[in-house]
């Protein structure tokens, strides 16, 4: 399944995808669109609010990277990723479907995303190419090989194979957009 195809589905169930990428509003592509029941005066604030939100997000993100060492930045954003998951019902919908067996976990993960076993791995593949970034929170942001958000959404995958397994499971990051990937891709490592 695409990205594309993955989020008609989500906004189709009225969910939302990392910090809430579908959020009312604002269109999938990050456009501001004005619902016909918002006054404008109450679509302005609303959109004064979201450039200040994405401006002090913007702002605590540059000071992390200034002020932090690598190691409570990557815990810092992992634990916004686990937070990430705990928010989103079709996250801990995914886990509970496959719990307690992985072929069950990835034929739930299928359902959204590529997803596969090789061996001990499981795959996890925002489809082969993707067009952009849909997490909202770091949209504005230009991308780096180094990009930490990365690791909020590894923190989410790692969420959700630890809840539908009752242990520890290392997920690693293969590739992502915001370090110059393709496509998100992830794999978890069962042994």
């Amino acid at each position: 399944m695409d990205r594309k195809e993955f989020f008609k589905r989500t906004l189709q169930h009225g969910l939302g995808c990392c910090a809430g990428a579908a959020s009312e509003g604002f269109a999938l592509a990050g456009e501001p669109t004005a619902p016909a029941s918002l006054p404008s005066r109450e679509l302005e604030a609303a959109r004064h609010d979201a450039d200040f939100v994405r401006g002090w997000t913007s702002d605590l993100l540059d000071a992390m990277d200034q002020e932090l060492p690598l190691e409570t930045r990557q815990k810092l954003v992992a634990a916004c990723g686990r937070g990430c998951y705990r928010r989103h019902a079709f996250k801990p919908a995914i886990a509970e479907k496959g719990r307690g067996d992985v072929a069950r976990l990835v034929a739930a993960y299928a359902e959204m995303f590529e997803c596969w076993r090789d061996g001990e791995s499981v795959h996890v593949r925002y489809g082969e190419t993707s067009k952009h970034c849909y997490c909202p929170v770091v949209r504005d942001r230009p991308a780096k090989p180094s990009d930490l958000h990365c690791e909020c959404t590894r923190a989410t995958h790692q969420s959700i194979f630890e809840a539908a397994l009752g242990r520890p499971v290392p997920v690693e990051v293969v590739e992502t957009l915001r370090r110059g990937g393709k496509t998100c891709h992830f794999v978890a490592r069962l042994a």
